[in-house]
């Protein structure tokens, strides 16, 4: 019995049956010519989600990303690193004094996952350097993303690679040429270094890697491009946060603020374990989206209240039909 069978035998109730109702929902959009614009929050990279969201990249079914900072470098150092990596599957138990050990040790812990700092985020450190230097002497500014595909092309990382690379969805992303939307990329260790270096002068200025307001421009060209091809652009958001909340905005945004006739998104999927709230954004129910010109009346929408790195690559190998 393949994936895709044991779901529709086994999944038949509650967030279960939401997980075939929404891997069905992505299938039927991709089969009237739809595009799937995908959200990850949390860690989900740390999850080691590559694994079967490379996947999904590599047989396009997913056609643009948007991510945390953290989870954009977190592919790249689970690439580099991650035969260092450290499992803590009693992490609920840890003292105050276990964590500052795992300090001392340079392993920074991500729930039951160690990732190791010399290996993993230092070891890149002048890399990165390296190409923000290169960019000042040039000129030029970047994207977020735009180093990191720079920073893979480098032989001296590709000879680091310590897993299959067809495990990195950040390689399957490059090779695709997807554009990675990362809002808020201060708010990850290499944005931290980048500041740093700023500080101590080994850069002279900040404008070397493009704004937010700048990648908002960009996925509104982006979404104009793909909308000239298909009125079907679907939204599948793991987590909640600003990976999800700055993506979804550029349809109103066009709409409202340009007066552009563009499509609503087409399809709608969460996968959060935020408590159905109208006080909080990541768990509102998709109808409030309605009511910000997000969404239709007649969008497909799924709410799948579970853990995403259990739920998502259930999902993706639905749709690709693995067995």
């Amino acid at each position: 019995m393949n994936i895709r069978r044991f779901m529709q035998k086994h999944f038949k109730h509650f967030n279960a049956a939401v997980c075939v109702d929404a891997a069905e929902g992505w299938i039927k959009h991709l089969e009237h010519q739809g595009k799937m614009f995908l959200t990850l929050a949390g860690a989900m990279s740390t999850a080691q989600l590559g694994i079967s969201l490379a996947e999904m990249i590599r047989q396009d079914k997913v056609h643009a990303i948007c991510c945390t900072g953290a989870n954009l470098e977190e592919d790249i150092f689970n690439l580099i690193a991650n035969p260092y990596y450290l499992r803590l599957p009693n992490y609920r138990s840890l003292s105050k004094a276990d964590e500052q050990l795992l300090l001392q040790k340079g392993m920074n812990r991500v729930t039951d996952t160690c990732i190791p700092e010399d290996k993993a985020i230092r070891s890149i450190e002048k890399h990165m350097l390296s190409l923000w230097k290169s960019a000042e002497e040039s000129g030029k500014a970047y994207f977020p993303y735009e180093y990191i595909y720079q920073l893979l092309e480098h032989p001296a990382i590709q000879q680091t690679f310590a897993i299959d690379p067809k495990d990195s969805w950040v390689i399957a992303a490059k090779e695709k040429n997807l554009p990675i939307f990362t809002p808020g990329w201060e708010d990850s260790t290499l944005g931290n270094i980048f500041v740093s270096h700023v500080l101590s002068k080994d850069l002279r200025n900040y404008g070397l890697v493009k704004s937010g307001l700048e990648q908002m421009a960009l996925l509104a060209s982006w979404y104009r491009v793909q909308q000239s091809q298909t009125s079907h652009i679907g939204f599948f958001q793991i987590g909640g946060g600003i990976a999800g909340d700055f993506p979804i905005c550029v349809v109103p945004m066009l709409r409202q603020d340009l007066h552009e006739e563009i499509p609503l998104w087409a399809y709608f999927c969460q996968i959060s374990d935020s408590t159905t709230s109208y006080g909080s954004y990541s768990g509102a129910v998709p109808n409030e989206k309605i009511t910000w010109g997000k969404l239709s009346v007649e969008t497909p929408s799924f709410i799948i209240e579970s853990d995403a790195s259990i739920v998502a690559p259930l999902i993706f190998s639905y749709v690709l039909g693995h067995e």
